[in-house]
C-alpha cells in the first residue's frame, strides 16, 4: 500500500509516534509520512529524565536523529508545532498558527502532560517533570544541601527523590494517600517499597495534603493541612499526568469521561474514521487482561505505536492489540519491576529477603495470576509475565518461584490489592 498523497500523519514525536513511523516502513508502507511534534526535539527517551539525567547526563538520550527520520525513514518532520484541532470530515490536522496538514490515516500519540499543583502562582523553584527543559531546570536546582520537597510518592516522585539524594540534597516526600503507590501496585507492595526511602534517609509524610506554598517570589516551603510546615528550596510536583487530548475538543473523537484518554476499540481505532491512537493517550479493551486499559509506560508506548501503524495502514493485517503491561523503576540502586495489573482481589509477598532488599509479590483474582511485582529480582519478572500472558494460575507462579528460588519461600504475607479502580 502506498496510500494517497496525504499519507500517514502521526501527531506526537514521542516514543509511540516514532515506533509507529518505524513500524509503517518496516511493514512495507511507501507513502508519505508526516510526524508532528510540539517540542523542538526529535524523539528522545523520557525515563532517564528523572534518573541519570538529573545526576550526571548533560543531554537527553535520543531515540533517533532528525537526519535519520528524514533520510532513512523518509519522514516530513514538523517539530515545534503543537496540534490545535482535528477535522475528521476534511481529513486534516490543524496546527497552531493556522496551518493544516491533510491525512489519509492519522495516529494520535500526543502522550500526557504533568499535573501541576494548584496555588503555585508562578513561584520560582516549583517544578513539574515531563520534558527535557523541565529536567534541566530541576537538575540546575539540585545541589548538595538543597532542601527538596517532592509532592507525590509515585514512581516519578520516588525516582526524583533518589536522584536528589545522590547529589547530596535533603528530601521530604509528601503524599496524600495513606500509603505510597496505591494506584500503581496496591497498598501492600507500596508499603514494602517505602522502606527504600527510609533506608536512604528520605522522610515520607503520608496522608498529607498541601494547603499552601510558602514564599513570595520564590518558594520557601509548604504548609500541610495539619498546620505542619516543611521548609524547601525546591518543590518538585510528581502527582501524575493527564492525557494531552484537549486539542481534540469538538473533533468527535470520543474521550474517556474519567481520565480524558482516547476511547479506542481493540484495533486501536478511535470513534472517527481513519484515526487511531497509541501510547499514553490510548484507552482500549485489553482482552488478555480482561479489562479496558490506558498505560503510561515505555513498553506500552512502543508496542501500541507499532501495532497502531500496521492496523491503520494494512486493514487486511489488522489484529487486536493484547499485551501484559510491564514497567520498571530505579530507586537508590534498586530495581522495581511490575507486570500485569494490580487491579486484583488479592496481593501476596511470596518471597522476601530483607537483608538483600529482594522480594516477589503476586496478584491474583480467583485462582488466576493477574500481576507480579519484584524488587531486585530481574531474572524472575519476565517468566512471571509469560505466565500472566497464558492465563496461568497463582499456584503455577508459586511453583515456578519455588523451583528457581535463591531465598527461602516463607508463608505468604497477604493483603487485599487496593489500587484505585
Amino acid at each position: 500500500m502506498d496510500g494517497s498523497k496525504a499519507g500517514l500523519v502521526v501527531v506526537g514525536a514521542s516514543l509511540a509516534g516514532l515506533r509507529a513511523v518505524e513500524s509503517a516502513r518496516r511493514a512495507g508502507y511507501s507513502g508519505a509520512i508526516t510526524l508532528i511534534g510540539e517540542e523542538v526535539h526529535a524523539p528522545y527517551d523520557r525515563p532517564p529524565l528523572s534518573k541519570q539525567f538529573l545526576v550526571d547526563s548533560p543531554n537527553p538520550v535520543p531515540l533517533c536523529t532528525e537526519e535519520d527520520l528524514r533520510e532513512r525513514l523518509g519522514v516530513r518532520l514538523l517539530l515545534g508545532r503543537a496540534a490545535a484541532g482535528l477535522d475528521p470530515d476534511a481529513h486534516v490536522v490543524r496546527l497552531d498558527g493556522g496551518h493544516q496538514v491533510p491525512y489519509h490515516r492519522a495516529i494520535i500519540a500526543t502522550g500526557a502532560k504533568a499535573r501541576g499543583l494548584n496555588g503555585s502562582g508562578g513561584l520560582a523553584g516549583v517544578h513539574t517533570l515531563r520534558t527535557v527543559e523541565d529536567a534541566s531546570a530541576i537538575r540546575d536546582a539540585l545541589t548538595p544541601g538543597t532542601r527538596v520537597v517532592v509532592v507525590g510518592a509515585g514512581f516519578i516522585g520516588a525516582e526524583i527523590a533518589s536522584s536528589a539524594v545522590s547529589v547530596g540534597a535533603t528530601v521530604t516526600i509528601v503524599e496524600a494517600a495513606p500509603a505510597p503507590l496505591v494506584r500503581a501496585v496496591g497498598e501492600l507492595v507500596g508499603t514494602e517499597l517505602a522502606r527504600l526511602h527510609d533506608l536512604a534517609g528520605v522522610r515520607v509524610v503520608l496522608g498529607a495534603r498541601i494547603t499552601e506554598l510558602l514564599g513570595t517570589a520564590r518558594v520557601t516551603g509548604v504548609r500541610l493541612a495539619d498546620g505542619q510546615v516543611v521548609r524547601a528550596d525546591v518543590v518538585v510536583v510528581g502527582i501524575g499526568a493527564v492525557p494531552a487530548t484537549e486539542w481534540l475538543s469538538g473533533s468527535g473523537v470520543e474521550l474517556d469521561p474519567v481520565d480524558g484518554g482516547i476511547v479506542c476499540d481493540a484495533f486501536l481505532r478511535t470513534s472517527v474514521a481513519d484515526v487511531y491512537a497509541a501510547g499514553d493517550v490510548a484507552s482500549w479493551p485489553n482482552a488478555i487482561m480482561d479489562q479496558r486499559m490506558r498505560m503510561e509506560n515505555w513498553t506500552g508506548a512502543a508496542e501500541l505505536g507499532a501495532r497502531a501503524a500496521v492496523n491503520a495502514l494494512f486493514p487486511d493485517r489488522a489484529t487486536a492489540f493484547e499485551t501484559v503491561p510491564y514497567f520498571w523503576s530505579d530507586w537508590y540502586g534498586s530495581r522495581i519491576q511490575f507486570a500485569g495489573t494490580a487491579l486484583a482481589e488479592r496481593a501476596e509477598i511470596v518471597t522476601s529477603d530483607v537483608e538483600h532488599a529482594q522480594f516477589v509479590a503476586l496478584y491474583s483474582t480467583g485462582s488466576r495470576l493477574a500481576g507480579a511485582a519484584t524488587l531486585n529480582q530481574p531474572a524472575k519478572i519476565m517468566k512471571l509475565r509469560r505466565l500472566i500472558q497464558r492465563r496461568a494460575s497463582l499456584d503455577e507462579a508459586v511453583q515456578l518461584l519455588q523451583r528457581s528460588r535463591t531465598v527461602p519461600v516463607p508463608e505468604p504475607v497477604a493483603g487485599r490489592a487496593q489500587p484505585c479502580p
